[in-house]
C-alpha cells in the first residue's frame, strides 16, 4: 500500500512544499530547519512515504546509538517528530504507516524506534490516529513531559481576565515603571542575558549557539521572532518565539536580567506577545515544558498557570526489537 524510501537532498523541495499543507506539519519538520545543523552532527535517516506514486507522509529521523544499539529516532535537531500526514488521514492509513515503519526499520537492521510526538493541539484537525497506530504496533511510553498551553481568546482583554491578580498587577507595574516592549533583532544582547541566566539558575548552556540562532533567524525571519523588554533603551528581558504553524506560537527561549527582576518585565512581555498573536490570528501559545525527565518545576508551572495556561502531554515513545 505504501512505499517507504530514505530521504535524499534531491527531495528537499518536494519535502518542504508538502509539510505546510499537511495536518500536523510544523516549522520543526521542514528540511530548511533540520538542515541548518552541520552535516556531520547527525546521521540523517529521514523517510518519505508514497502512496500510488505520490507523496503521502514524511518522517524526519536520524540514526542514533543507544546503549550500543542503533535506533531510528526523531531528528534530535528538532523539538518534535513523527509522521507528517494529510488532514484526511484515515485510521486504516495510520495503522498501515505504523506497520510499514516497523517493517522498514527491521529490514534496515535497527534495534528499535524512538519518536517524540508533537502535542495533539499542533494538529489543525485533532486526531490521535497515529498515536493509536503506534501503540497497536507495540510502542511504549519512554517519557511524558508537560507543556503549558494558553488558548488565545478573541481579544487581549479576554485573556487578561484569565490572568491571576498577581500577574495583572505585574503587567501594570511594569508598564507604569517605564518598561517598553518591542520586536527586536538584537539577538546578541538577548543571548548574553540568556547565557548568564541559564548558567546561574541551571548550570547549562542554550540549545543553540548564537551563530546557530542568528542563522535560523536569517532562514526564517518571519517565523522566529524576538520580543525584548527595554528600560532606558537597555534590553533587560526577552522571549524568542518560534511560529510553529498558522495556529501555534512556541516560546523557545525566555530570559531576563536578574538585576532588573523588580520591574517584572517578563509579565509585560507575555502580555504584549499575546496581544500581537491575537491580532495576527494565532490560536494557541505554547509556553514550553516545565518538566525535565518527568520532574516538574512547580514554580515555573505555577508562573505559567497564572497567565491562564494549562498542561498537555509532550510524549516520547519507543519500541525495541528482539
Amino acid at each position: 500500500m505504501f512505499e517507504i524510501n530514505r530521504y535524499t537532498n534531491e527531495s528537499f523541495k518536494l519535502w518542504d512544499d508538502y509539510v505546510p499543507i499537511c495536518n500536523n506539519g510544523t516549522l520543526f519538520h521542514l528540511r530548511r530547519f533540520l538542515q541548518y545543523h552541520p552535516d556531520d552532527r547527525f546521521l540523517d535517516h529521514s523517510l518519505i512515504v508514497q502512496k500510488k506514486g505520490k507523496i503521502f507522509a514524511v518522517f524526519p529521523a536520524t540514526e542514533q546509538r543507544i546503549n550500543d544499539k542503533v535506533f531510528l529516532v526523531s531528528h534530535p535537531g528538532s523539538s518534535i517528530g513523527s509522521f507528517v500526514t494529510p488532514e484526511a488521514l484515515s485510521i486504516a492509513d495510520a495503522i498501515s504507516l505504523a506497520e510499514e515503519l516497523v517493517s522498514y526499520t527491521k529490514t534496515q537492521h535497527f534495534s528499535g524506534i524512538r519518536i517524540t510526538l508533537p502535542p495533539t493541539l499542533y494538529n489543525y484537525r485533532l486526531s490521535n490516529y497515529m498515536d493509536y497506530a503506534y501503540f497497536k504496533q507495540g510502542f511504549k511510553y519512554l517519557k511524558r513531559e508537560i507543556t503549558s498551553i494558553l488558548f488565545l481568546e478573541r481579544s487581549i482583554g479576554e485573556n487578561l481576565d484569565k490572568f491571576r491578580p498577581s500577574h495583572r498587577r505585574a503587567v501594570r507595574y511594569s508598564s507604569d515603571n517605564g518598561v517598553i516592549i518591542k520586536e527586536s533583532d538584537d539577538f546578541k544582547t538577548f543571548y548574553s542575558i540568556l547565557t548568564k541566566n541559564l548558567k546561574i539558575r541551571h548550570g547549562v548552556s542554550p540549545t543553540h549557539s548564537l551563530d546557530e540562532l542568528l542563522n535560523l533567524h536569517s532562514i526564517f525571519p518571519n517565523r522566529i521572532k524576538l520580543f525584548g523588554a527595554f528600560i532606558d533603551g537597555v534590553m533587560v528581558a526577552g522571549i524568542v518565539n518560534f511560529i510553529v504553524n498558522n495556529n501555534v506560537i512556541l516560546a523557545f527561549y525566555i530570559s531576563h536580567d536578574e538585576e532588573y527582576q523588580k520591574y517584572r518585565a517578563v509579565n509585560l512581555l507575555f502580555y504584549t506577545i499575546f496581544q500581537w498573536a491575537i491580532e495576527n490570528k494565532y490560536k494557541i501559545y505554547d509556553f514550553g515544558t516545565f518538566t525535565v525527565n518527568e520532574k516538574p518545576n512547580m514554580g515555573l508551572g505555577r508562573f505559567k498557570e497564572n497567565f491562564g495556561a494549562s498542561g498537555i502531554f509532550r510524549d516520547t515513545i519507543e519500541i525495541k526489537f528482539p
